[in-house]
């Protein structure tokens, strides 16, 4: 039995497909531009360090950020750790927003609000793979952990009896 193709079938299928090779260069040009905006922080570049030192929570801070943002950024390229690693910028973002106005006073929020709301977006968008992650993770722990001895093996039970298994 040959099966067909209408017209309005095809036309569904093509937007996701495409909506979908959108958000994946979406996420390949935010993780290049991620990746290189740790280096900075995680080398502890002058500007960084001045930069962390203004918020006052210390340099600690500068190399959290930094390795969350490298982290997310190679998240963003693993297809089954994208959702997360994008709501995790996206928190990263929000996070920046709220310092860059109350402690920074910086004209940066017209990056990081758009930032995060991109990051939101594409968390949204790969929220089932998310859930897929969930999904296995529950799983693993669910499998019975088999212990296994030698044959003729004696152990000690609680009580300091011996027993052979």
């Amino acid at each position: 039995m040959a099966t067909t193709t209408t017209r309005a079938q095809a036309g569904k299928a093509r937007p996701r497909s495409h909506a979908n090779t959108l958000l994946r260069a979406a996420q390949i040009l935010l993780a290049a531009v991620f990746a290189v905006a740790s280096v900075p922080k995680l080398a502890g570049a002058h500007s960084a360090t001045v930069m962390f030192s203004q918020i006052g929570a210390g340099q600690w801070l500068r190399y959290l950020v930094g390795t969350a943002e490298l982290a997310g950024a190679i998240g963003l390229l693993i297809p089954r750790l994208a959702g997360l690693a994008a709501a995790g910028l996206a928190a990263d973002m929000a996070g920046a927003t709220i310092i860059n106005i109350a402690v920074l006073h910086s004209a940066a929020v017209v990056m990081t609000i758009p930032l995060c709301a991109a990051f939101a977006l594409i968390a949204w968008h790969r929220r089932e793979q998310a859930r897929s992650l969930a999904a296995v993770i529950r799983q693993r722990q669910q499998l019975p952990r088999q212990v296994t001895q030698p044959a003729g093996r004696q152990e000690r039970s609680l009580t300091g009896r011996e027993t052979t298994q």
